[in-house]
């Protein structure tokens, strides 16, 4: 009787172990945002005061996730969820309301994937399922039917890409396939449904934003297969000449970012290292070709998504601590 009694006391330790770190590093709800006063910064010959904004929290708490625009409102798809599985889940937030949605579940669940929109529909391309496997394929998402259908996969499958879409063309750079880091870079004709195999980036890399600007493609930071190897290079291709050029370097390397075109700037913001994740947002500024810093991130994070809705930046979902760790925050960057 005395053993059955010591043994219910060790498990209910145990549980009372398990629960803490959940809470406190997975979902981390120590972490909470912090608002810096709204900051003046110069670029393109002109001076913009941002400030961040914090919103209604995603529903499902996720990381790894993907996002893209349609229609107004922000569909944050897939990731992993809070106990490290693969999510099939689709959440529409309205900006104009501050309010979210159920849409329609993925065919298949996939983390690290990439999302884009063109001509009125919204694609999800490549990923891992399960234990890192990865995937080509291409879901295409018709709102006025609510529901996907499959399109011709991309050759190259793989998860932790990036990439964007230009002239009706996704074009999908680096990430990890069947064959480890690559630098692949492929491109998805939305009107023919194919395929085209384009010059390789410079740099394999993985886990890297990418957002198109300008007509070109600008790809920056990511990291080689581990979270001490992250990178800070600057890379642009241009779909005319079919080409790549080198930019100045991020200011922060790192890996498990976002990016997106917002206000001129090539914005790239999060990341993580082995001890912690980067509050740091930074902006390109093409015609000037160099960084400047914005605002902190309220809640550094990686994994997460940022998109571009009525000139205001929104940061969706991500780990507030490196590896598998989640949350719901939605972070908005505006100009004041």
């Amino acid at each position: 009787m005395r053993k059955i009694k010591i043994l219910v006391v060790l498990l209910l330790i145990l549980m009372v172990i398990v629960g803490a770190v959940y809470l406190f590093y997975v979902r981390g709800i120590a972490i909470v945002p912090h608002l810096e006063v709204p900051k003046e910064v110069k670029h393109g010959g002109k001076t913009f005061v941002y400030e961040w904004r914090i919103k209604k929290d995603m529903p499902t708490p996720r990381t790894e996730v993907t996002a893209a625009v349609l229609s107004g409102k922000i569909f944050v798809i897939g990731g992993f969820d809070g106990f490290g599985r693969t999510s099939n889940a689709v959440e529409v937030y309205d900006p104009s309301t501050d309010r979210w949605s159920k849409g329609t579940v993925l065919p298949e669940g996939r983390h690290h994937a990439f999302a884009a929109t063109a001509n009125g529909k919204l694609y999800v391309i490549g990923g891992f399922s399960g234990s890192f496997d990865s995937h080509g394929d291409v879901f295409e998402y018709d709102e006025a039917k609510k529901s996907w259908s499959r399109k011709k996969p991309m050759p190259t499958s793989r998860g932790a890409a990036a990439g964007g879409q230009i002239s009706g063309k996704i074009y999908v750079v680096g990430g990890v396939g069947k064959r480890g880091l690559t630098s692949i870079l492929e491109a998805y004709d939305v009107y023919s449904n194919s395929w085209t195999r384009k010059k390789h980036a410079p740099t394999k890399r993985e886990h890297l934003a990418a957002t198109p600007m300008n007509g070109l493609l600008f790809v920056a930071g990511g990291r080689n297969k581990s979270l001490s190897k992250n990178l800070n290079v600057l890379e642009v291709y241009d779909p005319v000449s079919d080409n790549w050029t080198k930019g100045s370097s991020l200011p922060t390397a790192r890996g498990g970012v976002a990016g997106a075109s917002f206000n001129d700037l090539f914005v790239v913001v999060g990341g993580e290292r082995p001890t912690s994740t980067y509050k740091e947002v930074e902006g390109y500024d093409p015609l000037e070709e160099k960084w400047v810093r914005l605002p902190d991130l309220p809640t550094p994070r990686h994994g997460l998504s940022a998109v571009v809705v009525n000139n205001s930046l929104y940061v969706i979902g991500g780990g507030k601590n490196p590896g598998l760790s989640v949350s719901g925050s939605n972070e908005v960057l505006v100009i004041k």
